[in-house]
């Protein structure tokens, strides 16, 4: 409490000859709370207190001086992430704290955090030799935490802004092209997940979007699939989730030669459940094992490295189909909005850069149509 006699903020002097100062920091749970600034002489409790009275005007809540990152971030993580986001990001957020943020600031007070420990923490992390995509997702997810710690007015400033990641490298995709993509095909026929592949090539599907394909997403009749859902891996369990944005579930028309390879597997996965019986385990998923449950994304992979080997294929990833038929929409003259659509992207910009390879054949072909139409 202040000492009777002196005014609330005003610089006296004790009993026992040390010189101090206290503030009101405000009400809560009911009881008027106060912090009081000791030092050995009269100008380090004026600092002390000038810098907390700037902190006050500037929002900064005094009550939180002794918080650590590592409390901090366990608030955060618990009240501001997990409400916000989906299991599987918020699994991932939890991850790069546990991993990287806990050990290399938790210990440090949250209101003394400078630019320089979060510099040396991404330092360090290249130097243990993390990938700049890993250590720049690790800054990504302080600057956001120390952005709600503003927002409470637990800081005044989020140094984690205040300091640039490294480069990432811009990877480029590794797509089919047409002849590629055709003998794919070829060898897809009499696969029993050969509409699996097929899919994605002809529909731009993320993989675990293609895994998530319902039968009532499916619609013969218009010639459509509905992306609603993908399949995730959460706490060692596959999932169904909801994709998380509106441009991320769509609707897509699919060429007629895919239409009857989903009407082909549709057949003969009718005729698994009528064999199966009682064994069958009805999900609704287009694409399941041989008992009617969700595919393994790993074998699934596995099959599909089999296949492109038998091709005599490029080693390219399952999610490689994706950019496949982006760029070969992108090649026939399809508009890149609706190449945008497709895919679910939410920016036009976020397609054009991922499938700027294509753009050099695109402006041949178009100054080719301009010569030809100049030479009428």
């Amino acid at each position: 409490m202040t000492r009777r006699g002196h005014h609330e903020g005003s610089i006296y002097k004790r009993s026992d000859g040390r010189w101090a100062a206290t503030i009101h920091l405000g009400y809560w749970g009911g009881k008027r709370h106060r912090k009081t600034f000791y030092g050995d002489t009269r100008r380090e409790v004026q600092e002390q207190l000038t810098t907390a009275l700037r902190a006050q005007q500037q929002g900064v809540s005094l009550s939180s001086d002794r918080l650590t990152v590592n409390a901090y971030l366990d608030r955060w993580l618990q009240e501001s992430a997990r409400p916000a986001i989906r299991s599987k990001t918020y699994h991932g957020y939890a991850q790069i704290v546990r991993l990287y943020l806990r050990p290399e600031l938790g210990r440090i007070v949250l209101s003394k955090l400078e630019p320089q420990d979060v510099q040396a923490m991404l330092n360090r992390l290249v130097e243990r030799g993390l990938s700049a995509r890993t250590v720049s997702h690790v800054h990504a997810r302080l600057r956001g935490a120390l952005n709600q710690a503003v927002k409470w007015g637990m800081v005044a400033r989020n140094v984690a802004a205040l300091v640039d990641p490294p480069r990432v490298p811009h990877s480029e995709v590794t797509p089919l092209d047409p002849q590629q993509a055709r003998r794919l095909l070829e060898a897809l026929e009499g696969e029993r997940l050969q509409a699996l592949f097929a899919v994605p090539l002809a529909a731009g599907l993320r993989p675990g979007e293609a895994l998530g394909l319902r039968w009532q997403d499916v619609d013969f009749e218009a010639g459509t699939i509905s992306v609603f859902q993908g399949v995730q891996r959460l706490e060692g369990k596959l999932r169904l989730q909801e994709l998380k944005t509106r441009r991320s579930r769509r609707t897509i028309s699919l060429p007629n030669s895919v239409l009857d390879l989903l009407r082909a597997h549709h057949a003969r996965q009718q005729e698994a459940r009528t064999l199966l019986g009682p064994e069958w385990k009805e999900t609704g998923l287009v694409f399941t094992t041989w008992f009617g449950t969700a595919l393994e994304p790993r074998n699934v992979v596995r099959s599909f490295k089999r296949i492109l080997q038998k091709a005599g294929l490029p080693d390219i990833r399952f999610y490689d189909l994706r950019h496949t038929c982006a760029s070969l929409l992108l090649a026939q003259g399809v508009h890149p909005r609706v190449v945008m659509e497709i895919l679910g992207h939410s920016q036009i910009s976020l397609t054009m850069n991922t499938y700027s390879h294509v753009i050099p054949q695109l402006q041949q072909e178009a100054a080719s149509k301009l010569d030809a139409l100049l030479r009428e």
